[in-house]
């Protein structure tokens, strides 16, 4: 389905949880998520009845996101009723990656395709601190089990921070070199939580040209994701810059969250509740939600903050 600007609105991200079993610095608060009550988000049934309607509309790809959604109980059986949707071409995963040796091999049974994979360092202290106590190794065993089991390409999610991992921007790349993952570096948001960041944290992904200028083009895979390729290596770099190059013009999705709230644009308060809504009333709302998404978002950067009401881990990404 196309909105009123002509953009074909294809991409459908579902947040199962605002819960997490990492506490990013710039995903949610000190403290942690605020578990909501069981009522007060979605059951995997209502899940499965919007994505439907929404498949039903023109959606072609879905990824589930959270919070961490592999802690969501039940999240197995929801991945297998939305692989069974006959006109849906992609099931994908926005993880830590911390679940994933348990997991990966039942999540490739159950539907899903591929995995993103969050990874902002490979220094065992600095993610300790960024995800506040996590451990790195934990996460690289999720990337390793993600591959045996095929949920492949792997993409890991790497947030740009200036003074905090611009260092390391060679040796993240580096993992390209050997193995067909893509390591995409995503500029920081100002959203939610980062607050706390200084203007010198908003590097522009200019910075990853500047290191390495060896890098050479390659053509785009659908996504927002401008692509290149270190010389000779088997996977590929992404560069996703929200504050420095914006992409609204060829925005493809809309953004489900735990709660219920269907928001048509990441950046925006606006948010269309959709509980309570079945059949011809639902596909109807998701619709009308379409047609209204807004032609762009406002200016971001240090001063000029995100206008959505909510962290990323209530959102999904």
């Amino acid at each position: 389905m196309k909105d009123t600007l002509g953009r074909e609105i294809s991409y459908l991200r579902i947040s199962l949880t605002d819960l997490c079993n990492l506490r990013c610095v710039y995903c949610m608060p000190p403290e942690g998520a605020k578990k909501l009550a069981h009522q007060d988000i979605l059951s995997l049934e209502e899940v499965e009845e919007i994505a439907r309607e929404a498949v039903a509309l023109g959606v072609r790809k879905i990824r589930l996101t959270g919070g961490e959604p592999l802690v969501r109980r039940g999240m197995l059986s929801l991945c297998q009723a939305l692989g069974r949707l006959p006109a849906l071409e992609e099931l994908t995963l926005t993880t830590n990656g911390l679940l994933l040796p348990q997991m990966a091999a039942e999540l490739k049974a159950a539907g899903v395709d591929r995995v993103n994979i969050s990874l902002d360092t490979l220094d065992p202290q600095k993610y300790a601190r960024i995800t506040r106590g996590g451990r790195l190794e934990e996460a690289l065993a999720g990337i390793r089990a993600a591959k045996e089991a095929g949920l492949t390409p792997v993409k890991i999610n790497c947030v740009l921070i200036g003074g905090f991992n611009d260092d390391e921007i060679p040796a993240l790349a580096a993992l390209t070199e050997a193995e067909p993952v893509e390591v995409r570096f995503i500029e920081l948001m100002p959203i939610g939580h980062t607050t706390g960041f200084g203007p010198e944290a908003y590097l522009p992904c200019e910075a990853v040209l500047e290191r390495l200028p060896q890098l050479q083009p390659v053509p785009a895979s659908g996504g927002v994701a401008e692509r290149f390729r270190l010389p000779g290596a088997a996977g590929a770099v992404g560069l996703i810059r929200p504050l420095s190059h914006c992409f609204c013009d060829r925005c493809d999705r809309i953004r489900l969250t735990a709660d219920g709230y269907l928001k048509p644009c990441l950046h925006s308060r606006e948010e269309i509740p959709l509980r309570g809504l079945h059949g011809a009333d639902l596909r109807q709302r998701l619709a009308e939600t379409i047609l209204q998404k807004p032609e762009r978002h406002g200016e971001l950067s240090f001063r000029e903050r995100s206008q959505s009401a909510r962290d990323m881990n209530q959102i999904g990404g």
